[in-house]
């Protein structure tokens, strides 16, 4: 079975290099995309940049916070909007609180990103805890 590799790299959001992130692997063995040490830390990063996204650049609906996380130039953006908003139970342009959504924002984009998502509630917890932390 082919494993995505978002899910090899205990990174399931795709995170670029460029932060120094805590939990990332002493060995970055991915040219592009950062290692985590574990799911969970991979989680956590994920949610610190949804929640900064909303704190630092005041994106408050899931076609802005999509639109960011997978631009149009390397995704089907407005497929990803739509799979999320859908999801989460909102319209594309309803404003919402990411911290009060954050699970399901990082479930969706899992799912995208990866075709599946084989993390539990409680992992997916754990790593939203730690970024709101």
């Amino acid at each position: 079975m082919n494993i995505p590799r978002g899910i090899r790299n205990n990174n399931p959001g795709n995170i670029r290099h460029g932060e120094n992130w805590r939990g990332l692997a002493r060995e970055q063995t991915d040219p592009a995309f950062c290692v985590f040490t574990s799911p969970v830390y991979g989680i956590r990063a994920m949610g610190k940049i949804l929640i900064n996204y909303q704190r630092l650049y005041g994106l408050k609906t899931v076609r802005e916070i999509v639109s960011r996380w997978a631009p149009p130039s390397e995704n089907d953006t407005d497929a990803y909007v739509a799979h999320a908003a859908e999801a989460l139970g909102v319209q594309p342009d309803d404003e919402l609180c990411v911290s009060d959504h954050l699970e399901a924002l990082l479930r969706v984009i899992i799912l995208h990103e990866n075709g599946r998502n084989p993390y539990s509630d409680d992992a997916l917890a754990q790593g939203a805890d730690l970024a709101r932390a």
